[in-house]
């Protein structure tokens, strides 16, 4: 098995990659931050003179795409439609190259229930969960007080509650039911949050995010919140550290992930790991975790990019 924290290697900004197409915006709840990503994404592609083209992505991408007739495509969609193997499975169809995970993986990753099942085939430390379709399935809930109730299939953490009072349930499940017909509930585990971006077969620095005292880690606080924290490095143990970038590396490579992920976990209060979700195209916005990581590895913004869209040669 690869090593995890082995040391960075360069990678030459004079191959020639043809005419890139950055795919954005899309449909998903995740639209905003996708282009957000997708620009910030096509500004370092033309700082470096590489010819790319941003293209929003709707009914017609196909379209789009004979169009602009790209050599290769860089993803920046986030959510359903971009993260969940359908514009992978359109890519492989139309066979243009693009850098990050495939179909089949893309869709685990994406639905909580499944990737989770999986991963605790694997005894991987997931977090126990159950999965309701109907709102007079609460009274089955089996886990104390407080719980995370959120969408199967969502990014964001859109649609995500921390429910400490029974009467916050039927709420919690009808936000979550908006983004997902399927609704996972899980013991609400307190603790550090943790994330492992992964680049290629290295895994970049720790991040540890802070949320001030009653918040957690929702989408405001992602994208939005000056108050959110972000210490990388972060005071983990020379134990700790390796320990959670073997644990990242083996949910990447078992879930069948290539070339870039982000992998989250929780840290409770024994000193235990929780692997929490596997993101196979993390945000590349200024409050993005992927780029901190980078920038502490020595990696700027523009050269991340290329690496990523290097892995298409």
């Amino acid at each position: 098995m690869a090593q995890a924290n082995s040391p960075l290697h360069c990678v030459g900004i004079t191959q020639n990659l043809g005419k890139v197409a950055v795919l954005m915006g899309g449909t998903s709840e995740e639209r905003e931050i996708s282009l957000d990503s997708g620009k910030n994404v096509l500004s370092a592609l033309k700082r470096q003179h590489i010819n790319a083209v941003g293209i929003d992505v709707g009914k017609d991408v196909v379209k789009k795409l004979e169009k602009e007739k790209p050599d290769r495509v860089f993803i920046a969609l986030h959510g359903s439609g971009g993260e969940d193997g359908v514009i992978q499975g359109l890519l492989d169809i139309l066979n243009i190259p693009y850098a990050t995970t495939g179909v089949a993986a893309s869709a685990l990753t994406m639905h909580k229930h499944h990737c989770n099942l999986f991963l605790q085939s694997l005894e991987l430390p997931v977090i126990p969960l159950m999965v309701m379709t109907d709102a007079n399935d609460l009274a089955k809930c089996e886990f104390d007080l407080p719980i995370c109730v959120k969408p199967a299939a969502s990014g964001s953490s859109c649609g995500v509650t921390k429910v400490t009072k029974l009467e916050q349930l039927p709420k919690a499940y009808e936000l979550a039911h908006k983004y997902d017909k399927n609704v996972v509930i899980q013991p609400w585990i307190e603790g550090r949050e943790l994330t492992v971006p992964i680049l290629g077969n290295e895994a970049l620095p720790v991040i540890e995010i802070t949320t001030p005292e009653g918040e957690f880690y929702d989408y405001d606080a992602k994208y939005f919140k000056d108050t959110t924290g972000f210490i990388c490095p972060c005071d983990l143990t020379t134990e700790q550290e390796q320990e959670i970038k073997d644990l990242a590396w083996q949910a990447f490579q078992y879930t069948g992930c290539k070339n870039l992920a982000r992998v989250d976990f929780i840290l409770d209060n024994a000193g235990k790991f929780w692997l929490l979700e596997i993101n196979t195209i993390p945000g590349l916005t200024k409050h993005s975790l992927v780029p901190r990581a980078a920038k502490e590895a020595g990696i700027d913004f523009d050269e991340l990019v290329l690496r990523i869209l290097t892995f298409t040669l």
